[in-house]
């Protein structure tokens, strides 16, 4: 298929069918390396082995270009080899950088290919079971097939390992020969068989881990533009220090791309270092969870943990790095009702105090998650504020999706549904990563999460801010403000102590009591569970034929007055505060709205039917048998 050029197409068909987009130039590659990577085969006398192309890691929207399958020629077990196929024809170090190059005619700095593969074998490692036994099963190389080595030689100076081979054209003989050095001249049917269908073990989750990262070494595997982002940071702070300068790193992606993983590991890493390193948040709720999970018996830790408006009256460059999660819900100033006095005269920007603080400030935001009035947190904000001040910028895209089963579907599904990309809603019929399911009541909702629950995994209901919150009753109990004919239940606490069985605000998406109270936006933010069930209120609803919001019958006091938040700000807020509570699932989401209309609209549009369940049996990665059955009543 490669030799007669049917390849692309075939690769392009596959992937759109599973809901992924394919531009020109994705097409123009797999035609040129796939053709080179199948001739290498059968010249090397291995046209045996199985070819899994763009094969897609577990848990992730990350691909890997190749993985090879077969028999090793010694041992006869299964042999696996990752290849990272580049067509660069020209690289060298980026600012002498050994984990960095600078790419001919590409934008901004590249993760050294060999770091990337390596990364992808790591990753594989650690989540298919048929190699968590066997970890020497799988190697990897990085073949540039348009390059010579003098055109490429700095990418030489890293040290290669057995998963982070280089190979260019000009050693095309050692290609070969490294081939069947890992594979044998027979067929690697069943070894790809085996790979396919191997068992996947649970992801890490980030809370459960925290304090691990801090203390000990990283104990999470970063993907591409995520280690780029990781070590774009610790090469900043190098250059900073040695040259006095200062240096800004905005990281933009959307929920569950891995921020807080990025955040998290470069903490870690430079906490290791003994290097002065702070993290911050515009969150109670999850600054609060960090300084309990992350900082867990150490003061020490548990003070790296600020908040945005902790930096008023900091010390210019006092520290080497500051970290800025969740980095939308920067606010104008840093003032608030708090604030003494006296401090209120001189009031700056408060990203001019956080770019200020540190050598290195690092910005990690999703624009299409500001959800309250005054938030202003984006890209183009925080870069102009740092041109303004004389100091470089370096961008880093987060595209891939860590949540939602891996589903870039079900993210792009939301986007739609909610009219913030500009185009317009389409049907769900699934794509056998991410579950998403349709309630009648809210009654049907808590009772499926329940099971989840009881079962171990965790699961939460979130709402619109379209009912009353009201202060706990005198004998410590919540009021069930949130009401749907005969069903309520009550808001999470709104302060930071527990009140009766509910934990305190912060801690209501990671403590188990938080199960049986409603979150709002504000508590759900930042966090993620396996299982999410979001109730739709009144505030956007479907008419005919679009969703619209309606501002009126949202409770959000900051909503209140057209002064300060406009219809079209309110009417932005409302739909990305639904962008937050439907991508907080891991595995699974389900949906209900309080307008009949609205049930009726998103009936039409999730291909799940009352009375008929469709269940997706894996034949491999992104490859699903559907098999539908119907439901007992």
């Amino acid at each position: 298929m490669a030799s007669q050029d049917t390849l692309a197409e075939r690769i392009a068909e596959q992937l759109w069918m599973n809901g992924h987009g394919v531009s020109p130039a994705e097409r123009r590659s797999w035609s040129q390396s796939l053709a080179v990577l199948a001739q290498d085969l059968a010249d090397a006398g291995l046209d045996q082995v199985e070819v899994l192309v763009e094969y897609q890691l577990p848990l992730t929207s990350k691909r890997a270009d190749v993985v090879l399958a077969g028999v090793h020629p010694k041992t006869g077990v299964d042999s696996y080899v990752v290849v990272e196929l580049k067509q660069w024809s020209y690289a060298e170090s980026y600012e002498d950088s050994d984990t960095l190059v600078a790419v001919e005619h590409a934008r901004g700095p590249r993760l050294h290919p060999g770091v990337q593969v390596a990364d992808y074998c790591t990753y594989l490692t650690d989540f298919l079971g048929v190699l968590h036994e066997r970890r020497d099963a799988i190697r990897g190389a990085a073949y540039l097939h348009n390059a010579v080595d003098r055109d490429v030689n700095d990418l030489f100076a890293r040290r290669p390992t057995e998963q982070s081979r280089i190979f260019t054209k000009q050693r095309r003989g050692q290609f070969l020969e490294y081939l069947r050095s890992q594979l044998a001249p027979v067929s690697g049917a069943v070894s790809a068989d085996r790979f396919l269908t191997s068992s996947v073990r649970p992801s890490r989750h980030l809370l459960s881990h925290a304090a691990k990262e801090l203390k000990e070494r990283s104990h999470f595997t970063l993907l591409d533009e995520q280690h780029l982002a990781y070590e774009l940071v610790l090469h900043a702070v190098e250059r900073a220090r040695s040259a006095d300068s200062k240096r800004v790193v905005v990281v933009a992606g959307g929920p569950g791309s891995g921020k807080s993983v990025i955040a998290l590991s470069v903490l870690g890493e430079l906490a290791r270092q003994q290097r002065p390193v702070l993290h911050a948040t515009g969150s109670r709720s999850f600054t609060q969870t960090l300084r309990r999970y992350a900082g867990k018996g150490s003061t020490r830790l548990k003070d790296m943990f600020r908040y945005f408006n902790s930096f008023m009256a900091a010390e210019r460059n006092g520290i080497d790095v500051l970290i800025c999660d969740e980095a939308h819900r920067i606010r104008e100033t840093s003032v608030n009702r708090f604030t003494p006095k006296a401090k209120r005269d001189t009031v700056r920007p408060q990203i001019d105090e956080l770019i200020a603080a540190a050598r290195v400030p690092v910005f990690l935001l999703d624009e299409h998650q500001v959800v309250k009035p005054g938030e202003l947190g984006s890209i183009d904000v925080i870069s102009g504020h740092a041109h303004r001040l004389g100091v470089e910028v370096d961008v880093v895209s987060l595209h891939d999706q860590f949540r939602c089963g891996g589903s870039e579907s079900y993210e792009r599904w939301v986007l739609h549904l909610l009219g913030l990309d500009g185009d317009e809603p389409f049907p769900w019929e699934g794509d056998g990563r991410f579950d998403l399911r349709l309630a009648d009541s809210p009654e049907q909702m808590e009772a499926f999460l329940a099971q989840k629950q009881a079962a171990g995994e965790t699961a939460r209901i979130s709402a619109g801010y379209c009912w009353p919150w009201s202060k706990p009753r005198s004998d410590d109990t919540l009021v069930p403000d949130v009401q749907v004919g005969a069903w309520a239940r009550p808001w999470n606490v709104d302060s930071e102590r527990r009140v009766g069985d509910a934990p305190p605000s912060a801690l209501w998406a990671t403590d188990p009591d938080g199960f049986g109270q409603v979150g709002c936006v504000y508590t759900a933010q930042g966090f993620e569970y396996e299982w999410s069930g979001v109730i739709i209120g009144p505030d956007l609803v479907a008419r005919d034929g679009r969703l619209v919001t309606r501002r009126s019958e949202s409770k959000d006091p900051s909503f209140k007055s057209r002064k300060t938040v406009s219809d079209a700000e309110a009417d932005q807020l409302i739909r990305n505060t639904y962008k937050v509570l439907m991508t907080r699932g891991m595995r699974g989401t389900m949906l209900f709205s309080t307008d009949p209309e609205t049930r009726d609209y998103l009936a039409r549009l999730v291909q799940v039917r009352r009375g008929l369940e469709t269940v997706y049996e894996p034949i491999a990665p992104g490859v699903y048998r559907d098999r539908r059955r119907r439901r007992s009543g």
